[in-house]
């Protein structure tokens, strides 16, 4: 791909930004013209003075710290929660290519769906070689307990994530699905309240499309489901979770009760929620734990954050999961070889949107293939639902393979089954600000979508991975990346629409608090008032020296004594 420089005449913020050759630029076509969805941002930011965007980027970054936005970060030392880490700039895609990549991205959403009802269902794809076993019966994702267990709602899958990126060419493919329980929904809106705060002035003429109107559907879409007189709940697995902020800001921001997995008893296949008032009934859950942590009787018994007999609720048709259990298994990396091929099956087409290039080392020509070719792979665990540019001792990249005594061939030859080749993926880049002006940098979008009455919505817009290098391998946040919004821009005005101030979704019903929950708060309140009792204790002790300036005095040796 040869690209053609950008103009010259362009502004002071623009200086020095160059796109790298042979790569996507979200800002400049391959013609070096400027994307006309970009226009109006870039002249908005020239008319800003150095001065006035820090104190912008402050003011967003005040409102995630005031929020308590955070991710935890895991390490081989102490856990830590890391600071939201927001690029201010958004990524901005015009409204038509954005329905295209809906377009392409709704055939793959029916594509896992069905999937998902022939792995737990008649296993055809197995039966008729189109799915080598290997793929299912050694992923640890694939729940032998699920298989004939059909969904109330008569779906598996409700709730998904697409990692997608730009290629060279310009067109779109997938990096990875993310179907068991798909997170970034809520770190999404988050990024879209800093961002529409930086750009205060910006934004509400910018024809941006809003994400209300998404939330609304899904949760709408889930209260059917839920039937009536029954509630729909967030399960969680708790406070220790990298992503806890987010479910507790989906549950706030959709009015949905936050639940653990011992909050929860199943009494003759009923989910029943232990309430303050008693049990209640439960409808749906929208899970957002491993399936394989989620009942300690059927699947992982060492399971500490699960419910004993959800299963046998699914089994009795009384509990609707988003997504159903075992989702997982579409996670990964090695299903994406045959998905292709498996469209063709059970589609009659191809992939709309292709995924990344992937071959499963399982299959001698296909091992022979990445052996050859392995200094443009990278080359990783087949299970692993990690993303193709995500680093790790299991890895190999360009060759070279991360912390094994063994050379490539050894371990291709050894690993077998057990490892898939991906292409070394290369991404387009956006717009990062950097030390007073726009640099490029590599990226990818999240794109969400939920199933609703009237079939598969997407989220307008999601949030975007900016790399903090060049590197690609720098993505992943925990490796340094950031985050920024996504601003689907429309060719015409779109009207305000916003979930903060809406009452209908509130959670007025008197008596629902968890009864964990109650017993949380009580003793919270108990210790409270102890440490009330001691500063007052500590208040006059300190008066009274004040007064009598001696330690020993009979008084203060009583109330230390106490």
């Amino acid at each position: 791909m040869t690209r053609a420089a950008p103009s010259p005449a362009l502004p002071p913020i623009l200086a020095g930004y160059t796109p790298q050759p042979g790569v996507a630029d979200e800002l400049f076509d391959g013609e070096g013209r400027m994307r006309p969805v970009w226009a109006p941002f870039i002249a908005h930011m020239s008319g800003l003075k150095t001065a006035e965007v820090a104190a912008r980027f402050s003011r967003g970054e005040q409102y995630l710290r005031d929020a308590g936005v955070y991710f935890r970060q895991y390490s081989a030392g102490p856990t830590q929660e890391r600071e939201w880490p927001l690029s201010h700039i958004p990524v901005l895609l015009a409204e038509a290519d954005w329905t295209a990549i809906c377009a392409g991205l709704t055939q793959r959403a029916e594509l896992l769906e069905k999937v998902m009802a022939d792995l737990y269902g008649p296993a055809r794809l197995v039966r008729d070689g189109h799915l080598p076993p290997e793929i299912v019966a050694r992923n640890p994702q694939w729940l032998r307990p699920m298989v004939g267990i059909k969904p109330q709602s008569g779906h598996f899958l409700h709730h998904l994530a697409f990692e997608i990126g730009r290629s060279p060419d310009g067109s779109w493919f997938v990096l990875g699905d993310r179907a068991q329980a798909p997170s970034g929904a809520g770190f999404a809106l988050e990024n879209r309240m800093a961002t529409t705060r930086i750009f205060s002035d910006l934004f509400p003429r910018a024809n941006v499309c809003r994400l209300a109107g998404f939330f609304r559907a899904f949760r709408e879409a889930m209260d059917e489901l839920a039937g009536p007189g029954r509630r729909s709940a967030i399960l969680t697995p708790g406070p220790n979770n990298d992503t806890y902020y987010e479910h507790t800001y989906i549950a706030r921001y959709l009015g949905l009760t936050l639940l653990e997995g011992e909050d929860l008893i199943v009494r003759d296949g009923q989910a029943m929620v232990r309430t303050v008032k008693g049990l209640e009934p439960l409808g749906l859950l929208w899970r957002r734990i491993d399936g394989e942590f989620a009942d300690p009787l059927e699947l992982n018994e060492g399971s500490q954050i699960g419910t004993p007999g959800l299963i046998e609720a699914l089994r009795a048709g009384k509990l609707s999961l988003v997504n159903a259990l075992g989702s997982g298994v579409m996670e990964a990396r090695a299903m994406m070889a045959f998905l292709p091929r498996i469209s063709q099956v059970l589609m009659g087409e191809p992939l709309k949107m292709p995924n990344i290039a992937t071959w499963w080392c399982g299959q001698p020509r296909e091992r022979d293939h990445v052996r050859r070719h392995a200094a443009k792979m990278m080359i990783g665990a087949a299970m692993d639902p990690a993303l193709p540019f995500a680093m790790g001792s299991s890895t190999a990249f360009g060759g070279a393979v991360q912390d094994k005594a063994d050379t490539l061939a050894e371990w291709l030859d050894r690993g077998g089954a057990s490892l898939v080749g991906q292409e070394a993926v290369t991404l387009s880049t956006t717009p990062a600000y950097r030390e007073g002006r726009l640099v490029p940098r590599p990226m990818t979008v999240r794109v969400f979508a939920a199933r609703t009455a009237s079939g598969w919505t997407f989220m307008p817009g999601g949030y975007a991975r900016i790399g903090k290098r060049s590197d690609v391998t720098a993505l992943a946040m925990q490796a340094g990346g950031s985050v920024a919004d996504v601003w689907v821009v429309s060719p015409r005005p779109v009207a305000p629409d916003s979930l903060v101030t809406n009452t209908a979704f509130e959670r007025a019903a008197p008596g629902i608090l968890p009864a964990r929950a109650a017993d949380n708060l009580y003793w919270l309140g108990r210790y409270v008032e102890r440490t009330e009792g001691t500063l007052r204790l500590l208040r006059a002790w300190h008066l009274r020296l004040a007064e009598t300036g001696d330690p020993a005095e009979p008084r203060l040796k009583l109330m230390a004594a106490y």
